[in-house]
């Protein structure tokens, strides 16, 4: 007889479940926030900061795009330590997240900035406007509308690349499906059910971003 599909072990393992996609979706929380915070402060550093302080946010950058996310991980969570850096699994996932998804972001922030014509600074100088409220306004702002849609795809796929965090133990949801078919031994089973709610919560976190998209943009709907 051919292999027979049997979902029966479902409701047994849902709670696991469950708390697998809890972990994933704050991994993706707190990593899109503080990684595109990162993201933006780099951005602003590579393109109008001073000069002193460009060749250290390029070295982050080069060295975070150049390497594999999992070195970044385990460098994190097993280099750290031997200087005295302790962290948990949960706090040693986030940090990589935050740190990876900030060097991709600061790439694609600065694109827009970059974008931003010279005269709009300058007619920002002239409506008496800080530097700060230049930076926000005129340029920021602007340069976010235009690169929302790159922003938002890397968001999903650091989202994505998050799965690894379960060679550290951090207790996530591809952490949840290891644990679940060492159990049951239905891998096949197992990893359907965990790829389809990987694919479900990327598309929600894409429609999650749109909408923020909408809000923080009013003018994109506008031009529609």
């Amino acid at each position: 007889m051919g292999y027979q599909l049997n979902f029966g072990w479902l409701p047994q393992y849902l709670p696991v479940l469950i708390d697998g996609i809890g972990v994933t979706i704050y991994l993706m929380a707190v990593g899109a926030v503080l990684g595109c915070l990162l993201g933006t402060v780099c951005a602003w550093t590579r393109a109008l900061g001073p000069n002193w302080a460009r060749p250290v946010v390029v070295a982050y950058v080069e060295l975070i795009r150049n390497t594999p996310f999992m070195i970044q991980l385990f460098f994190i969570f097993f280099g750290l330590p031997s200087l005295g850096v302790q962290m948990s699994e949960l706090e040693a996932a986030t940090l990589a997240m935050i740190v990876n998804l900030g060097a991709y972001s600061c790439e694609i922030i600065r694109a827009g900035i970059q974008a931003t014509p010279r005269g709009q600074f300058e007619a920002g100088a002239s409506l008496a406007m800080t530097p700060f409220e230049t930076f926000y306004h005129v340029v920021l702002i602007p340069a976010l509308q235009r690169i929302w849609p790159a922003l938002s795809s890397q968001i999903v796929i650091v989202m994505l690349g998050s799965a690894v965090v379960s060679q550290i133990a951090a207790q996530d949801l591809s952490y949840a499906a290891n644990f679940i078919q060492s159990r049951n031994f239905r891998a096949f089973e197992t990893y359907i059910v965990s790829t389809l709610i990987y694919l479900v919560l990327s598309i929600l976190l894409r429609q999650v971003l749109a909408g923020i998209g909408w809000a923080l943009f009013p003018k994109r709907k506008a031009a529609r």
